[in-house]
């Protein structure tokens, strides 16, 4: 059985880093609030593989993480791979 969840419930979203008009236009596809975003691209560019994994340390460090947050984190690339999933920190 799926759990219900909604994007309301979400507190933070760490996408890839590629582009930001790629990561807005998600954002504004699904409905997600903006300032939920983990954005970094800004500051490092498209770090490939290593752009989740980054954007969240950054996130933890700047205390945008706390005890029983729903994260939801997407990665995308070449060929149509793609990957997603909510963790509950």
């Amino acid at each position: 059985m799926r759990p219900s969840f909604r994007f309301e419930q979400l507190d933070l979203v760490v996408l890839h880093q590629a582009n930001i008009r790629i990561i807005h236009g998600i954002a504004d596809a699904l409905g997600l609030d903006k300032a939920k975003l983990a954005i970094q691209l800004d500051r490092y560019g498209n770090t490939s593989a290593a752009s989740i994994p980054l954007a969240l340390e950054e996130c933890v460090r700047q205390g945008r993480v706390a005890q029983g947050n729903h994260i939801l984190m997407s990665g995308f690339g070449a060929g149509l791979a793609w990957g997603t999933g909510v963790w509950k920190w």
